[in-house]
């Protein structure tokens, strides 16, 4: 019985890590949809490669980093439990790979391919780890030292801010070293328009996402015993107040209506264990309507050329997904209870400082090694003229 129920586990968690992996190719078309037609390539390039990086940091650093362990023992060893460990990597994996999939919606157009590859190597190999395993494997005390100090730890139950907000504010640091790409902004300061190239193909990304958020949400519970109907219920209610708040402060933008349900979700995944249905909702509506309002003010204010609003999505939605566990997964508002709204602000303000930090030493290191913009040729005929001159056609060489 007992190899039976670790079985069911393995056969759970496996089918989770391939709801998120497939995940992987809604950040491809968003970004697809999103980015000049010249640049379409480029951009299902990066995130596939991203991800084979991602998985190389992974096994042999960042999750020895985050839990202790590694995969260097005999084959005996590792299909102990059916596997279950293994599985179990691949899972955390795909919430890892995540990061540089975010950051390439943010940097896109500019930025040359292979430095931005060993910038994703340092950043699931050591900087995401080092906050994944404060909030999710208690270590360096801290977890220890809020619930000492504000009587619950942190908690963030499927990764508001251990992957979203990390890899936003990763992504804003890259994004602001970068610069904006050329021809975005006249010397007036005005912004020159670049509209998605495909909105079929931006909202193909956005459903992905949504469909494959259920396993990244539900399945974080990463066992059968463990797993919460609630859980799902909170992330379709986050969904669909996101959808709605994006729809009217959007205007009908479908742009925006396509993010709205992706900032919902972002939002929901810290309390999705804990809050009410209802909480979920408020939580997801006030994601949708951060993510229209700070998209606009950073592309037309403050002019931070982030190409996707992967900064307000990520970075800004998942902030206040930690926090917001913080207030509706209190049982004053209807939640289970078990968390701190200081522990939550506490947690989510550290994720925040490690990642832009941290995004912001990788990605200065590397611009001051060997440079992380495209030469201005580069960048106005493709992103990569390497993967350009090799995958295009010669009647096509014009451009994508």
């Amino acid at each position: 019985m007992e190899n039976l129920k670790t079985g069911s586990d393995t056969l759970f968690i496996l089918l989770g890590a391939i709801m998120v992996l497939a995940m992987h190719a809604g950040f491809a078309f968003l970004e697809l949809g999103t980015v000049r037609k010249k640049n379409q390539v480029n951009a299902l390039v990066k995130i596939l490669t991203d991800f084979a990086v991602s998985t190389l940091a992974y096994f042999f650093i960042g999750y020895s980093i985050a839990y202790g362990a590694n995969f260097f023992g005999s084959a005996e060893q590792l299909v102990e439990k059916n596997g279950y460990e293994l599985v179990k990597f691949f899972f955390l994996l795909t919430f890892a790979a995540a990061i540089p999939a975010i950051v390439s919606g943010g940097v896109a157009e500019r930025a040359r391919f292979n430095p931005m590859l060993a910038a994703t190597f340092v950043l699931v190999g050591f900087i995401y780890p080092f906050f994944e395993g404060i909030a999710w494997n208690r270590k360096y005390g801290i977890q220890d030292w809020l619930h000492a100090a504000f009587g619950a730890e942190f908690h963030d139950f499927a990764g508001s801010v251990v992957v979203h907000a990390m890899g936003g504010w990763i992504a804003l640091a890259a994004v602001l070293l970068l610069g904006a790409r050329r021809g975005r902004y006249n010397k007036e300061g005005r912004l020159s328009a670049h509209p998605p190239s495909s909105i079929p193909f931006l909202a193909l990304g956005a459903w992905i996402l949504t469909v494959g958020w259920f396993g990244f949400n539900v399945m974080s519970a990463q066992t059968i015993n463990n797993i919460s109907g609630l859980v799902a219920v909170n992330s379709l209610m986050a969904m669909v107040g996101g959808t709605l708040a994006a729809l009217w402060t959007g205007k009908n933008d479908p742009g925006f209506v396509h993010n709205g349900p992706l900032a919902g979700l972002v939002a929901v995944c810290a309390g999705s264990d804990l809050m009410h249905p209802m909480g979920a909702l408020l939580t997801g509506g006030v994601a949708g309507g951060l993510f229209v309002w700070m998209f606009t003010l950073t592309q037309n204010r403050w002019k931070i050329d982030d190409v996707l609003g992967v900064w307000p999505l990520h970075g800004l939605c998942g902030a206040w997904g930690g926090i917001a566990a913080g207030i509706f997964g209190l049982k004053a508002f209807g939640g289970i209870g078990g968390v701190s709204f200081m522990s939550q602000l506490c947690g989510t303000l550290l994720g925040v400082v490690i990642a832009f930090a941290g995004g912001y030493a990788v990605y200065g290191v590397v611009k001051k090694l060997v440079g992380i913009r495209l030469e201005a040729e580069e960048e106005f005929n493709g992103a990569d003229l390497t993967i350009h001159k090799i995958s295009a056609t010669p009647e096509r060489e014009s451009g994508w």
